[in-house]
């Protein structure tokens, strides 16, 4: 039996699919190109892919034919040589679809194998938001915003080139990086883009993460009912009405906090969540209405929270806001837990102002095609920079 070799994409579905798609089968091209045999293919569970929530492709690579039909025969490898996360929120986990609870993202990479994610944060940052595993592997970090290079428009900022650079260097076995580079002039076209992947692959480093490091929590799990314990025909539970908060302060109860699915858990799909100035809101109910997912919680003295847990960061919130500041969208990996926002500054006032600002003093360098359409001209150019400059 031959040497098989898998790579798994980990991306924000619709938003990112274009880019996860040039990347897994690039790789497969590159190690073609090497008389390797291999096959590109996306996984994402049972459903349709949806606005933000964490999908998969897979690159599968052997040696010789034998060995790449016995890895085909799997619906998805066990364990991967590198793991690839096109945007660095996914670091904190991902839930496909409720199938599983929330996966690490690290969980299918190999003891010593490679997790690439694209980021301008620091390796502690990223360290700190993947959970730990028990043996140690490897963390490379490329440069850059996340790119959502998705199913209606294509930014394209080389991240994919730069990407597929930096696996030349982690994994030179699977494929070199003269290989790649005749892919990417066949199928791009673009010297700029070969010399792009040229400048990654020299640039890029790892550090070693060991067992000690990361989150330390138990991820959310759940399990899926027997079939002994399925019910009659097709029977789905409803969801309760709901039930009034308590303010933390003076114990006083009332507004409105409506039940949620107990089992998926929507912040895994948001790579951005507001933030909610309390003191200069206004009452005027457009954020609780137009909330696509029910997300904000009516509050006893008539304020609306946004419940992290329920929250898909869509940023229509912000949108529709007609107060300045007072809904900011900022950067997921600013945060540690889905604690209520409303309950800090009910606790601590002053203290909660300083911490919103700061919170919103750096706005995030990211858009999933919210404000953008075609070819993200306001954004493609400092990408095109940073490509550039490393």
């Amino acid at each position: 039996m031959g040497r098989l070799f898998a790579v798994e994409i980990v991306y924000r579905g619709i938003f990112q699919k274009n880019l996860a798609k040039n990347i897994s089968r690039a790789i497969v091209l590159a190690a073609h190109r090497e008389g390797k045999p291999g096959i590109s293919f996306g996984r994402y569970g049972d459903s349709p892919e949806r606005n933000g929530i964490p999908a998969k492709s897979f690159a599968i690579v052997a040696t010789d034919d034998l060995t790449l039909e016995e890895g085909m025969a799997k619906y998805e490898p066990k364990e991967v040589d590198v793991t690839i996360v096109v945007d660095d929120t996914l670091c904190k986990g991902v839930e496909s679809w409720a199938w599983y609870g929330l996966q690490p993202i690290n969980r299918l990479t190999k003891p010593g194998g490679t997790l690439i994610v694209t980021s301008h944060q620091k390796p502690e940052t990223l360290i700190s938001m993947a959970h730990r595993k028990e043996t140690p592997y490897q963390l490379a970090i490329l440069k850059g915003s996340p790119s959502f290079s998705g199913l209606w428009v294509y930014k394209d900022d080389h991240t994919d080139v730069r990407i597929l650079g930096a696996m030349a260097k982690v994994l030179p076995e699977l494929f070199s990086l003269a290989s790649l580079q005749q892919v990417i002039r066949a199928e791009w076209n673009d010297e700029l883009k070969v010399t792009s992947a040229q400048r990654a692959h020299d640039r890029i480093t790892t550090v070693t993460v060991k067992p000690s490091q990361g989150n330390p929590e138990k991820p959310f799990e759940f399990q899926m009912p027997k079939w002994t314990e399925m019910r009659e025909g097709i029977a789905i539970p409803g969801i309760p009405q709901g039930h009034q908060m308590k303010d933390p302060s003076t114990g006083k109860t009332g507004g409105y906090q409506p039940e949620r699915n107990p089992t998926f858990k929507k912040f895994t799909t948001r790579t951005m969540r507001p933030v909610v100035n309390f003191d200069t809101c206004i009452k005027c109910t457009l954020c609780w209405l137009q909330c696509p997912d029910s997300a904000f919680d009516v509050t006893p003295d008539g304020l609306y929270d946004a419940n992290m847990e329920a929250c898909c960061g869509c940023g229509v919130c912000e949108a529709v806001c007609p107060e300045k500041d007072c809904v900011t969208m900022v950067s997921e990996t600013q945060f540690h837990d889905n604690a209520s926002q409303w309950e800090q500054w009910k606790e601590d006032k002053k203290g909660y102002q300083t911490w919103l600002a700061e919170r919103i003093a750096n706005p995030p360098e990211r858009s999933h095609g919210f404000r953008f359409r075609g070819q993200y001209a306001e954004q493609v150019p400092e990408m095109l920079k940073i490509a550039r400059e490393g």
